[in-house]
């Protein structure tokens, strides 16, 4: 919450000046910087380096009228330890510390997440309430007293006894089914996975999780785990667990390692039984920082210059995954200030970003971006964010808007920038308008980084120069990196990702070229003579930083 924003309750700048925790030069300090970036109060004073989030913590408890304690002068109770196993003490970062009137109490780090609250009544069968702690402390006394998380391979046995060999709709409910869930989620969000995959096939069940952009399976449960780990999603995300017929949709809001993390749910029947994908959007591991994309300086400041356009159109385009959604959530927190209203439309809204309205798509009772976009314009917005133009209908709102004084940013599904234009055509957007509204295409890619435990030097032979062809040259006389595999990369040699950008602008001459209905070669062409860096020439140059792989650049971007 910011300081601005008190909603009838005592600022948590008021708060923590109360507290001897900070002064009113450092309040004010914080309030500037929170008017020029955005971003929530207490997070800025921690930045600054004027308190920690232990201080926040609690000043949002005391804001908000929640017990807090303190984990240095008591310590919980046996009774209330029983009520809670290891692995949910871990997956939820609480503690648990006495029982009150059959009320169990735990100590939670965030003030705000009383999600995990409503997750532990289920598991325990009793009321639970939060009172506020120091993170770090409740992370510490948990190892202390319950000792290291259960293994994964450990917990799918325990399910695998009590759950029999029978396949129960009631076992979702079961204490060793929790666990398991709560283990497989806990991992996910310490392996930085981005998908959870639960397939289920004839003689087997299998798990998987997508981190960086690649699959990889970890210890499978056996078949008859199946049917009860799924309903228990299904239960956690309010679906109908007896309709197993046809997809379904949902979301889970939850608390691992102390910290909110949301799951975008969604159910897929097949012929050997209901499986499901866990989409992870953990606000924490995403930084809506331009400087955090790993852009060259001179794309860093072209993207700048984009959020400052007073209207026009921006797109950005890739394949799903590859980060297009991150990039506009940056632009736009660039923008997000008292003085610029913005809007936006999503599919779903994927993090929610204080100072910026966001409205989600519904399209099951007549909600789409066309429609919703309309709206938008009677609201008088300055920059308008589009989930996506998926049609002929969206893009001439889009277009519209942008004649009416407003900037918008989309996303488009197109293999590279110059194909954008050539895209919109198609839709049926009249090359004059493309011409009037379109200002810039940026196409992206992410592709893997090198992991830095394991990064070993060597010089490139002659089949791999032979396989780069024109590109070569500039790599004959050059070190160049590689993972070698370790522990920390999972033994792949990667570890994490960067992203390749492609930024088109359009201006006098390409416009032009739009007008006289220019081929995709053509506008490519026209694109590169003025000056445009490929994603392939991105991709190269961060593999002569050491960033990434020759091979990560060639599986990502075309010639």
């Amino acid at each position: 919450m910011s300081d601005a924003q008190s909603g009838g309750r005592r600022l948590l700048g008021q708060v923590l000046k109360t507290r001897k925790v900070v002064g009113e030069g450092q309040v004010q300090e914080a309030l500037e910087a929170q008017r020029e970036q955005g971003g929530l109060f207490g997070q800025i004073l921690v930045v600054l380096g004027h308190c920690s989030n232990a201080d926040v913590a609690m000043g949002l408890a005391e804001q908000a009228g929640l017990e807090t304690v303190d984990l240095d002068q008591i310590g919980p109770s046996e009774e209330a330890l029983e009520k809670v196993d290891a692995s949910t003490a871990h997956t939820f970062g609480v503690l648990p510390i006495r029982i009150e009137a059959d009320t169990l109490i735990v100590a939670i780090g965030d003030p705000l997440n009383t999600a995990v609250l409503e997750d532990l009544s289920f598991s325990t069968g009793m009321p639970v309430r939060g009172a506020v702690g120091d993170a770090e402390r409740i992370a510490q006394l948990v190892e202390e007293l319950y000792g290291a998380e259960e293994s994964l391979a450990d917990a799918i046995a325990d399910a695998a006894a009590s759950v029999g060999d029978h396949d129960s709709e009631s076992a979702a409910a079961s204490q060793p089914v929790v666990r398991l869930l709560n283990s497989i989620l806990h991992r996910a969000i310490r392996d930085r996975a981005s998908d959870i995959h639960f397939e289920s096939f004839e003689d087997s069940f299998r798990i998987r999780y997508r981190v960086d952009g690649t699959l990889y399976e970890v210890e499978s449960p056996p078949p008859h785990l199946a049917l009860p780990l799924v309903s228990r999603v299904k239960v956690m995300s309010s679906l109908d667990i007896t309709e197993t017929r046809v997809p379904q949709d949902g979301r889970i809001e939850l608390s691992i390692d102390g910290r909110p993390v949301d799951l975008r749910v969604a159910t897929l029947p097949s012929i050997s039984g209901e499986g499901c994908v866990l989409r992870i959007l953990d606000r924490s591991a995403v930084s809506l920082d331009l400087r955090a994309l790993g852009l060259a300086k001179a794309e860093e400041e072209a993207l700048r210059d984009l959020v400052e356009l007073p209207h026009g159109i921006v797109l950005i385009t890739g394949p799903t995954g590859s980060g297009k959604t991150t990039t506009l959530y940056a632009m736009l927190q660039e923008a997000n200030s008292a003085e610029v209203k913005i809007i936006t439309t999503e599919d779903p809204v994927e993090y929610d970003i204080e100072g910026i309205v966001q409205v989600p798509v519904n399209t099951d009772i007549g909600v789409t971006y066309a429609s919703v976009l309309r709206t938008i314009l009677r609201q008088d917005p300055d920059k308008i964010l589009v989930g996506e133009i998926r049609d002929e209908e969206t893009a001439a709102v889009a277009v519209e808007a942008s004649l009416t004084g407003h900037t918008v940013f989309s996303t488009i599904h197109t293999n590279d920038a110059p194909s954008t234009i050539t895209r919109l055509v198609d839709m049926g957007i009249a090359p004059f308008l493309i011409s009037a509204t379109l200002e810039a295409v940026v196409a992206q890619r992410l592709v893997r980084r090198i992991c830095s435990n394991c990064r070993e030097a060597y010089k490139p032979d002659e089949d791999l120069l032979r396989e780069l062809g024109p590109d070569s040259t500039q790599f004959e006389d050059s070190t160049l990196y590689f993972g070698k595999g370790c522990e920390e990369c999972h033994h792949t040699g990667y570890k994490g990702r960067v992203g390749l950008f492609e930024i088109l602008r359009l201006d006098a001459a390409m416009k032009s070229r739009v007008l006289k209905g220019g081929s995709t070669n053509e506008l490519r062409e026209a694109a590169r003579a003025s000056g445009m860096r490929s994603l392939r020439d991105s991709g190269l140059d961060a593999v002569l930083e050491g960033v990434t792989t020759i091979e990560e650049v060639l599986r990502e971007t075309l010639v």
